[in-house]
């Protein structure tokens, strides 16, 4: 199943930097994992927001959870899912 996903980074402003640093360093390399697994399909920031969409692919809504509940960054994220299905037109 693909999913698309919307996740906006919620940390809070007062994070010591070296831990900011820390944890995005730590959200590229999971990220990078989901990749290399082909989890995560695809991946775009959002320009002007501390956010990002992404196309996932898995089984299920149970692999999608675990997925997303790996990244460092998952306690302070505001995340959407929206399942996809293939359109009827798609070849």
């Amino acid at each position: 199943m693909e999913f698309l996903v919307r996740a906006e980074n919620r940390l809070p402003l007062d994070t010591p930097e070296e831990e900011s640093l820390r944890l995005r360093k730590a959200e590229r390399a999971r990220a990078q994992e989901l990749r290399d697994a082909g989890i995560l399909e695809r991946l775009w920031r959002v320009p002007g927001r501390n956010a990002w969409v992404g196309l996932f692919e898995v089984p299920d809504a149970t692999t999608l959870h675990d997925a997303l509940t790996s990244l460092p960054l998952f306690p302070w994220l505001d995340v959407s899912i929206e399942p996809l299905a293939t359109h009827p037109q798609e070849l």
